[in-house]
């Protein structure tokens, strides 16, 4: 995945219809690549897009998408696109951000790699701008709560964790067990949402101060090298995050 601060977007289309959503869409995004069938390409003319066509079935192409795009959003059915991409999945660590956008423009719907590949938050920047709404189904999306797997990524924190740690303690968050957060170091503008943080994140400024006993998990903000004994006591329970050097709390 590319993880420059301007994606790489394709925004794809099969049919008449879906070319002119697209085209209508382009104007809007006009750093986006265009993809349509080269029948189509005409509907096309007008645009300051970058604009590709392609003969034959869109499937032989699907493959050259996932490598070369951050963000793909199709204009064609929910169905259709996971048939498409199937063959293609890798992991959520290295697959692009798939977005469906329905056949009346009303829905934006991440498929695929909505956390770490960023299909949620660009589903809802295309939301606003087709004034439609965007189907956000990731739990502490949902939920308003931390997403465990890239707290702080916009800050340039690193995750230190296995990814079984990531997998239960997301878990234990989304369930609203009691979470102890521990903040050390690093900016303290880390939670992005409008809504308060949640009543079972607990927030201590250092390690020894929390009661291991009382929480479910730990999701830990620190500089300190952490002995192997501490991750063995824990076991699955804790998530570690690196802010970058010098950024103190």
């Amino acid at each position: 995945m590319n993880n420059r601060n301007t994606p790489r977007v394709a925004l794809i289309a099969i049919t008449k219809h879906g070319a002119k959503q697209v085209a209508a869409m382009a104007h809007k995004l006009p750093e986006a690549d265009v993809v349509v069938s080269q029948k189509f390409a005409p509907l096309m003319s007008a645009l300051p897009n970058s604009v590709s066509t392609y003969e034959g079935a869109l499937r032989a192409q699907i493959g050259g998408f996932f490598s070369d795009y951050d963000q793909i959003v199709f204009f064609v059915s929910l169905g259709a696109v996971v048939r498409l991409i199937a063959p293609h999945l890798k992991s959520k660590d290295e697959d692009p951000g798939i977005l469906v956008v329905d056949d009346a423009a009303q829905f934006v719907i991440p498929v695929l790699s909505g956390h770490i590949g960023g299909a949620n938050a660009y589903a809802e920047q295309l939301a606003e701008l087709l004034e439609a709404t965007a189907v956000v189904t990731t739990a502490s999306d949902v939920g308003k709560t931390i997403p465990v797997d890239i707290l702080g990524r916009e800050l340039g924190w690193q995750v230190e964790a296995p990814k079984l740690n990531i997998t239960r303690v997301s878990a234990h968050v989304v369930n609203e067990e009691p979470i102890a957060l521990i903040q050390e170091c690093g900016s303290k503008t880390w939670w992005k949402r409008s809504t308060p943080i949640p009543g079972n994140i607990h927030l201590f400024e250092c390690f020894d101060d929390v009661d291991l006993e009382k929480y479910s998990a730990l999701l830990w903000i620190t500089h300190r090298e952490i002995d192997e004994k501490i991750w063995q006591q824990l076991e699955q329970r804790l998530v570690v995050y690196r802010p970058p050097a010098g950024q103190v709390a």
